[in-house]
């Protein structure tokens, strides 16, 4: 078992399966800029990024009127049994 997991850290990955990976998933970052000449704060940024595919996004409910997958609510089923 130890010797699987070592070969499978070594593997190695390619770009295009990296990025599938991540486009499947999604991806946050997150990070600040800030740009001061002699002392003064002239700009602040607070940069949020999401990186997904569309149907990834969807799924999370990331795109503008989508919501988030949820398993559906028992108590609705058993309303529309009645």
């Amino acid at each position: 078992m130890t010797q699987r997991r070592s070969r499978a850290r070594n593997r190695r990955v390619s770009l295009c399966e990296t990025l599938d990976r991540v486009l499947d998933k999604g991806a946050v970052v997150r990070g600040d800029v800030l740009i001061t000449v002699a002392d003064i704060e002239l700009l602040y940024l607070d940069v949020r990024v999401f990186l997904a595919s569309a149907e990834t996004a969807d799924r999370a409910g990331a795109l503008p009127g989508s919501t988030p997958d949820s398993p559906p609510d028992k108590t609705d089923d058993a309303s529309a049994e009645e």
